[in-house]
């Protein structure tokens, strides 16, 4: 059974980069034919899918996100990272790293896949 565990600081400050990584156990993440996503929930507000990278390691991310968003793997480590640069306030969310078979926010909606726990990241000076 795979398992993904987030990791990476709670606070950063407002423009900022923000860094989590995402370590999966009981599977790789260069298994053909799943992709492996960065999801964030802002408090009183819905999912929202940002970016994936697939098992071959090309990129796929949210346009709303785009200029600011990276995922990158480091496949000897079995894990992928997420970056997200200039973040403000309206950044503050607790964020998932999540496997599936496709990728974006429809596929995520209803919590398809095998998700991690989640980490709560706050901005905030």
């Amino acid at each position: 059974q795979v398992q993904l565990q987030e990791s990476g600081p709670g606070l950063v400050k407002p423009s900022q980069t923000l860094s989590l990584t995402c370590t999966v156990s009981g599977g790789s993440i260069t298994t053909t034919y799943y992709y492996w996503s960065w999801i964030r929930q802002p408090p009183g507000k819905g999912l929202e899918w940002m970016g994936a990278i697939t098992y071959s390691g090309s990129t796929y991310y949210s346009p709303s996100l785009k200029s600011r968003t990276s995922i990158s793997r480091d496949t000897s480590k079995n894990q992928f990272t997420l970056q997200l640069t200039s973040v403000t306030p309206e950044d503050t969310a607790v964020y998932y790293c999540a496997r599936g078979s496709g990728y974006g926010s429809t596929y995520y909606k209803t919590r398809k896949g095998n998700w991690g726990q989640g980490t709560q990241v706050t901005v905030s000076s």
